[in-house]
């Protein structure tokens, strides 16, 4: 047994809570009670070793992957791998960037191997991964921002989509970003797949070399960030509606480009009150209702979920 990690089930007696140092997960499975109580244990038996499964391997983690880096050993440094060598050849990125919805996965598929569920989500502050059997469905919500959640959207995931993750980044949240993205709440196969996506996007988004954005390195920070002396953005003044415009037109070139390789399903990007959707037909809904956020994604179901918070920081 892990004697870090604290686990628990919510007073509602449907959820579960899991922490251990920077992982911060919120479970919830649907079922018969004797799968979801099996899942359960499931999911708790695997949480024990995760962390110091990435520990294990952190210096590699850390460094920016190439497109012929070599493969970590460990199966949730692995998703993290997979999930981010798309980007290698073009951009600066780490294993790092896929961390929060690869532990999801890993979590959400401990719980389906070991029992048979209609329905079931991990959500690691906000990354979240999906099962869906047949015939079942989640509604998630959009925000604009994670720290001051306003829902202005919904999109209905149902299992005959490919869609099975759901990530947000931004520099308003609890990771580092290299832009000034509020917000950006990536659909895509899997939550690790969302997860680097989504940083990916928010660190298009931007306006190099404006007086009105802070940046400090993320080492000065963090001084083991897997980012080094990279400058993160710690503030963003108020904006013209050109500048928005530009700095979101940059992130919807990098979304479109994703949606046309298949790596991502949708995307949410928003910047100072303005959104903009990247999709293909049918996807998100503006202006709809969703009962209830979680983290930078909601999901909507008869009875009302909380706001959750947490996650890695990278």
């Amino acid at each position: 047994m892990n004697p870090r990690a604290q686990i628990r089930l919510l007073p509602d007696g449907r959820r579960l809570h899991m922490h251990d140092g920077p992982i911060d997960l919120i479970i919830e499975a649907f079922g018969a009670l004797a799968e979801i109580q099996a899942a359960y244990r499931a999911a708790v038996a695997r949480f024990n070793f995760v962390l110091d499964e990435l520990c294990g391997e952190l210096v590699f983690l850390r460094q920016p992957t190439r497109v012929n880096s070599p493969l970590p050993q460990g199966t949730v440094a692995g998703r993290m791998a997979a999930a981010v060598t798309p980007y290698a050849a073009l951009t600066f990125i780490t294993p790092m960037a896929a961390v929060a919805g690869a532990v999801a996965e890993e979590i959400l598929r401990a719980m389906t191997r070991s029992a048979d569920l209609s329905r079931a989500y991990v959500n690691d502050g906000g990354d979240i991964a999906l099962h869906l059997a047949p015939g079942e469905k989640f509604t998630i919500g959009m925000v604009e921002r994670p720290d001051r959640p306003s829902l202005f959207g919904t999109t209905t995931i149902d299992a005959a989509t490919s869609i099975r993750g759901i990530a947000t980044s931004g520099w308003r949240g609890r990771s580092f970003s290299l832009g000034i993205a509020d917000a950006v709440t990536v659909l895509a196969g899997t939550a690790a797949m969302a997860d680097a996506a989504a940083t990916i996007i928010a660190n298009a988004i931007d306006l190099p070399g404006h007086p009105a954005i802070v940046r400090i390195p993320a080492n000065e920070l963090q001084p083991d960030t897997d980012l080094g002396d990279r400058l993160v953005t710690q503030s963003v003044g108020q904006l013209t509606p050109n500048e928005v415009h530009a700095a979101l037109a940059a992130g919807i070139r990098v979304a479109e480009s994703l949606l046309g390789q298949d790596l991502i399903r949708a995307a949410a990007l928003s910047l100072q009150g303005e959104t903009r959707l990247v999709e293909a037909p049918r996807g998100i809904h503006k202006n709809s209702t969703a009962e209830s956020v979680l983290g930078g994604a909601a999901l909507q179901r008869c009875d009302k979920l909380p706001i959750l918070q947490g996650g890695f920081s990278r």
